[in-house]
Formats: structure tokens, sequence, C-alpha cells
């Protein structure tokens, strides 16, 4: 990886002396909030032109620097979670002069990657995972008696309220590890949390009579420092005995056996370190509730709409605008916008639809249904598995929901589809957005599996449309009562191919496909969006009078077996495309087609390989994995004249 050291990025003179937290701790506790104010606008300057996650790790800046500051990092072990919000931790740990290359193709990753560096604890990407890492980090670290050993899960409000965030605190209350759980509280997650614990923690942070005195036990913890351990238990003794008068509901963590303390404010960063310095001493699985703000610091994401400046692309610091490029010409609209606009018609005339997403309402654009529909369509918070369970329930009362998760966060409900969905044949339709590669965010985001996961399960119609109009029909076809089965349309991130895509609904066979071009040398099948890019490469490979047959198969499962009997009836030389896995996936499910016929053809499949692809440009990755224009003409070419060598991409 060849690095331009800085690119004209200059740290402020405290933070340009940092290059790993020991290096931090020679500053002295005053000087922390000039060095939060240039890390800060480090992150501001960089993103603003780089583009990236921004509001999130504006918010935790004095938290990041109060933590490595006190902790003895790496040894001591810091786990993100999410990591969206761990841009400041990359840059006080030895990352910052190559921190331009941010999200970018062979250059730093946007999330903590075990594999870049020693500071980065646990690989992250989804949400609700620190608890459980760090625990296990941390009873690892009590059976090798590294007992000074502490372990740190910092986590956000918003990814509290998956299923995996309470078994890690169930079983972590039961335990005696040195554990720090940090509840990062901003109120937001991408979209605005949603449940009854946004509301609780808003109840302990609004608890005015609670929160004085509070202030009052932590300033007596000061006077008595000369006490030792003795001032903490009395101050803990005091404390619990505060809670459970003045505050009942703020039981539910110490119920768990986990030791609250705050909420602190977490932008007073010479407070939290404080703080932080006296939870060092206090043994056992506890929890600092720490109020933050999304966007802290810059006066743009700070005063406007906090979803928007989650990942806000580039945009002027100096005025807070958002840079768009604008085209000349009309442009197809997002895949995630046909599904939301065309959801809001299909519930319009059928009123057994109902909408449902995990905390990505304005990322797959249910937020279209939640505003026309506000009792039909729900954001149900970050849970995958509930949701789908939810939809299930929802289904065995002769309801239709239109369940949308990303591809990648499908598989955390793998096996709600499979025994509270697929085993009851419930009507179910699951909308798969982010399908193939979706770029910067790397492998962890990467929609590469679901093609091979769902097309194993019984009962379930996998399907995958070439462009928006196919989309729309796919979803009247699945909301049809003669249909009423487990139904999946997976599509991917991005703008489509259809200027004009507001066609009327037509019904589409399930388990057929289309003829695209007829073709006497070689024939290819696509699903989904990739078939777009086989055309182009269709038309490339015409200007050399290759003749190719074009099939769009539309659905991987059932497949379009009298479609398969006439392609392989009438050709020897088959390529199969697909932006997914390549094991067990469409072209799999071909080649077995034709063993399972006895038909004798040459078949190249081309998808993703038996690896997880890292973050770039998605032109970049599909160039990477042989799913380019160029790429797939060099694979006819070198199908139909084998001695022809194929030239390195």
């Amino acid at each position: 990886m060849q690095i331009v050291k800085g690119e004209g990025f200059v740290p402020g003179p405290l933070l340009a002396k940092v290059n790993s937290p020991a290096d931090l701790k020679k500053l002295s506790e005053r000087q922390l909030e000039q060095l939060c104010d240039e890390l800060r606008q480090y992150i501001i300057d960089l993103v603003s032109v780089k583009g990236g996650h921004f509001g999130a790790s504006l918010g935790v800046v004095e938290l990041t620097t109060a933590l490595h500051y006190v902790f003895n990092t790496p040894y001591d072990q810091l786990v993100w979670d999410v990591g969206h919000q761990a841009y400041g931790h990359k840059i006080l740990t030895g990352r910052r002069d190559e921190f331009h290359t941010n999200r970018k193709y062979k250059g730093v990753s946007g999330f903590p990657k075990r594999s870049e560096s020693e500071y980065d604890t646990f690989g992250v990407g989804h949400s609700s995972t620190s608890i459980s890492a760090a625990l296990g980090m941390a009873v690892a670290s009590n059976y090798l008696n590294q007992k000074d050993k502490h372990h740190i899960a910092v986590i956000g409000d918003g990814a509290m309220t998956a299923g995996l965030a309470f078994e890690g605190l169930n079983h972590a209350g039961s335990t005696n590890t040195n554990l720090l759980l940090v509840l990062n509280d901003n109120c937001m997650s991408i979209d605005p949390n949603v449940g009854a614990l946004k509301d609780y923690l808003t109840d302990i942070t609004t608890s005015h009579t609670y929160n004085h005195v509070k202030d009052e036990v932590w300033k007596q913890l000061g006077k008595l420092s000369r006490f030792g351990r003795n001032a903490r238990e009395i101050v803990s003794k005091v404390q619990l005995a505060m809670k459970s008068s003045l505050l009942k509901q703020s039981n539910l963590f110490e119920s768990l056996n986990f030791r609250y303390f705050g909420p602190v404010d977490g932008h007073d960063v010479q407070r939290m370190v404080q703080v932080l310095k006296d939870l060092k001493d206090i043994p056992g699985p506890k929890i600092l509730h720490v109020l933050t703000k999304k966007g802290k610091g810059y006066k743009f994401s700070e005063e406007g709409n906090e979803t928007v400046w989650h990942s806000p692309g580039l945009f002027n610091k100096d005025t807070g605008e958002i840079i768009k490029i604008t085209p000349t010409e009309p442009q197809p609209p997002r895949y995630q916008d046909v599904f939301g606009f065309t959801l809001v018609e299909l519930a319009e005339r059928n009123n057994k639809i109902m909408g449902i997403t995990p905390a990505m309402p304005s990322g797959c654009s249910l937020n279209i249904m939640m505003k026309a529909m506000p009792d039909r369509a729900f954001d149900v918070g970050i849970a995958e598995q509930h949701a789908v369970t939810f939809s299930a329930g929802l289904a065995t009362q002769g309801l239709i929901p239109f369940c949308n998760i990303y591809s990648s966060f499908m598989q955390r409900a793998y096996d709600q589809v499979i025994h509270d969905v697929a085993i009851q044949k419930l009507h179910v339709v699951f909308c798969l957005d982010r399908g193939g590669l979706v770029g910067a965010d790397g492998a962890t985001h990467h929609g590469t599996f679901d093609l091979a996961y769902f097309r194993c399960i019984p009962n379930v119609v996998v399907s995958a449309p070439m462009n928006e109009q196919e989309l729309r029909n796919l979803m009247y076809t699945a909301q049809l009562e003669k249909n009423a089965v487990p139904f999946s349309i997976r599509y991917p991130r991005g703008n489509g191919m259809m200027v004009n895509w507001k066609t009327p609904f037509e019904e589409i066979e399930i388990g057929k496909g289309r003829r695209l071009k007829d073709g006497k040398d070689i024939a290819i099948l696509s699903i989904g969006h990739i078939g777009n890019t086989a055309t182009e490469a269709i038309k490339k490979l015409e200007e050399q009078n290759i003749s190719v047959a074009h099939y769009d198969m539309r659905f991987v499962k059932p497949l379009d077996e009298q479609m398969l009997h006439e392609v392989f009836a009438t050709y020897k030389k088959v390529i199969t495309i697909e932006d997914g896995c390549i094991l067990g996936g469409f072209g799999s499910a071909v080649i077995e087609f034709m063993s399972d016929n006895n038909y004798s053809a040459q078949v190249k499949r081309l998808g993703i390989g038996d690896e997880f692809i890292e973050h770039g440009e998605p032109k970049e990755l599909y160039e990477e994995v042989g799913l380019s224009v160029s790429a797939i003409t060099e694979e006819v070419l070198q199908l139909i004249n084998p001695s022809k060598k194929i030239a390195a991409r």
C-alpha cells in the first residue's frame, strides 16, 4: 500500500506530537481540552473532503481521548461497538498520517480491524458485539492470570436495543471480570432511536433530583479519598440506597449485577479522566453512562439533521453545504427509493401490507411509508431477529409484512428465517437491500451471501430484479394472495437503470426468466442488477463478431427449468454471472441442474470467490473480483478461444 503521508492535512501542534497513546499520556490533563479541539478539527478537515462517517466520531472525541489517557492500551483492551465512532481512536493510535486513505481502496479501514493495528482489539462493523467480545477477553485474562488487565466496551444506546447486547449483559453480570461498559448515550444510531430503552435512559438523564444527589456523592468520593477503598465502599452503599429511593427505574443495570455510574457529561474531558481513574479501582462489571451529542463541535451537524450528518459525503466545512454533483440529464432513482415509493403504492391498494425495518428507515427508504402510513410501518430498533419473528407474527394474522433488511444484516436473523417463517410457510416478503459489493464499508457490509443462504431454505422464493421495473413487478407479485409463501427480493445499493421507472404493475410468473437476446456462440445467464454489466460486455463482444445469447433468470429458486433445458440443448459454452458468492449460489444451482439432467456443457461461473472482499469504490471492487465489463468480456473470449491468454486487469 503506497500512501502519501498526510496528503496536506496538517494536525494542530499537540495532535502532531501524538503518534500513540504513550505520547498522549505525556500531556497534562489541562492540555487535553486543546488536544480534543485539534482532534475534532482534524476529523472535520479530513472527512469534509474525503468523506466517511462523521457525526459519531465527533461525538466521542473527549471520551476517546480520556479512555486512551487513563487506560494502558493496547494491554488494556478497548472494544468499540459498530465502529462508526472510531476515527479519533485510529488517529490517536498511530494512523494519523495515513488516515486520509480512510475507506479508500487498499487504504485504512473505516472500522476497527485487527489486522490493521494492535489497538483494534476486535473487528467490528455490525452493532452490539462489544459486550460479548470484551467479556470473552476479560474471562480469558482471568484464566491467564492477567488480573491487572482492564477491558472496556464502548456501546451506543442504539446498539443496546439488540438482543446480543442483553445476552452479553446477562452473562457478564454473573462474573467477577474486570469489565467496564461505557454506554455512549446520544439518542441516535443512524436514525433516531426508538423503543422503551430510549425512554428509560431519558428518564435517568432527566431526573434532576437523582443527578443532584449523585453529583454530591462524587464530591464526597473526592473528600473521602484518604480512606482509600473504604471510601468507595461507603459511597457505593450511599449511591445504591439513593438510587433505590429516588429513581426506582435505575435498577435495570444493577439487577443484572452491574454497578451503575452516571450519567456523566461525555464532553468534559477532564471530568471524564477523573471518573475513569476512579472506576479503574472498582472491581467487577460496571457501567458508566456517558451523555454525548452526535456531531458535537461542528455547528452545522449539531443544528442540522443528525441522520444526514451521520455520513454526509463531501461538504464545505466553512458553510456546512453538502456537495452534490447535479447531473445535467435526468438520473435513474436509487433502488431503495423505488422500494419505498412502490411499497406505499402497493399498500394503498392492499390494506394487509405492513412495513418493517430494524433501525434503517432512511437507509432503506421505509421512512416514506412511515410518514404516509405511520400505523402500518415499524422501525423495531437494531434487532434483526425480532424484525423477522415480528413479521412472522403479523403474517399469522393474515397480514403481509414487507421486512426490509440489508443483505449483510439479514445474516443475523438466519435462524428466524428458517424456524419462524420458512417452516411455517408464512407470507413474509424479505426485501434485501445492499445486495452485492457495497463499496467503502467493506467486508462487514458486502451483501455477497444472501443468494446462497436463502437458496438452501425450503419453501422460500429467491429472486433478484435486473432493474427498477422488475423490482416493482416482483414486489407486486410477492404480495398477491396466490403467492402466499416466504419471498425474498434482493437488490443493490445505489442507482438503477431506468429514468422512467414508474411503470404499471405486471405479475411475474414465479420461476420464469427472460431471454433478453439470442446468440449463436455462447450463452450468458445472469441474475439481478449485474445483468446490466453483462449487457454492456455483450455489446463489446458484438463488436468483435462474437454472438452471445443473454438470459435474465430473475429467480434463483425456483429456477426456470424450461429455459435451462433450452440453454443446455442449444449451447455447449455457458457463463453464469452473479454478484454474490460462487459457492452455493446461482451458478451452483445451474450446474446442479445440468448434472441432474445429464447435460454436458462447459460452464464458467463468475461471481465472488471464496474470500472476503475489502473496502473500495464499487467499480474498483467489481474489477478486482472479475465482474467488470472488461473482465466479463475477457472471460467470454477465453471460453470461446482457450488458447487466447486473458490480459491482466
